[in-house]
């Protein structure tokens, strides 16, 4: 298996049976857009922070599992709502388009 350095866009779409609900819906509509996009690159985000992406290197368990198994094994003993994960993709979207709004005023 390869691990990323970050969690990356080719991995959304497995997370999609993990939970139910809008986070399916939220998995499914990301897993269909390029991975330049906001909603994706937020989604990245939040799964970085999810993930703990930003300790891993290569010689920890997490990385050889690789980044999909990693973040599967992430949201299936994650302990809150859906909601709640939603509640921080939104978070992590508004930090993203904050970020591409001060960028593009340089």
């Amino acid at each position: 298996m390869r691990a990323e350095i970050l969690f990356p866009h080719k991995s959304v779409a497995s997370l999609a049976s993990v939970r139910n609900g809008k986070w399916r819906e939220l998995v499914k509509r990301v897993a269909s857009l390029p991975e330049d996009d906001v909603e994706s690159l937020a989604f990245s985000m939040l799964m970085i922070k999810q993930c703990g992406c930003l300790d891993c290197n290569p010689d920890r368990y997490k990385a050889l599992m690789g980044c999909s198994a990693c973040a599967k094994r992430t949201l299936s003993a994650y302990k809150g709502t859906d909601e709640s994960l939603l509640r921080a993709f939104q978070k992590a979207r508004a930090e993203v388009e904050e970020y591409l709004k001060t960028r593009s005023q340089r």
